[in-house]
């Protein structure tokens, strides 16, 4: 299950979408707005989708993961439009019969989203600079 939206997150929504009966775990990542990117104090960071890629590149991760372990199912909700300090941008579960997989396959996810970044993301500093990355 993938999403891309612009509402609050709930990491125990994604988590109950995911678990399964034949599942011993859902391993999950909760991404969060940190408080200083770049050494410097962030104010906001916003999260677009200008061309709609964003999903179709969240499932390409997702069956990479699933080709690669054998995992029960996989969510990925991924949150656009203008963030805080402490807001919930990225949630990742995993469900698998064993720990290792699951973790594993979380794992993998986070880091494929961190290297091919589905989104444009612009941060905006509190000393008013600005960094856009991502499509």
């Amino acid at each position: 299950m993938i999403e891309i939206t612009e509402e609050p997150l709930s990491p125990e929504f994604v988590v109950g979408k995911t678990r399964t009966d034949d599942s011993g775990c859902v391993a999950t990542y909760v991404g969060l707005i940190r408080q200083y990117s770049e050494g410097k104090a962030v104010l906001s960071v916003e999260y677009e989708d200008p061309r709609g890629e964003a999903k179709g590149r969240l499932e390409e991760i997702a069956s990479e993961a699933r080709q690669r372990w054998q995992i029960n199912n996989i969510a990925i909700f991924h949150r656009i439009g203008k963030l805080r300090v402490g807001d919930i941008n990225l949630v990742v579960a995993v469900a698998a019969a064993h720990r290792k997989e699951g973790f594993a396959a979380c794992q993998y996810v986070i880091d494929r989203f961190k290297e091919r970044l589905p989104t444009r993301k612009r941060e905006t500093y509190q000393n008013g600079s600005v960094r856009v990355s991502g499509h």
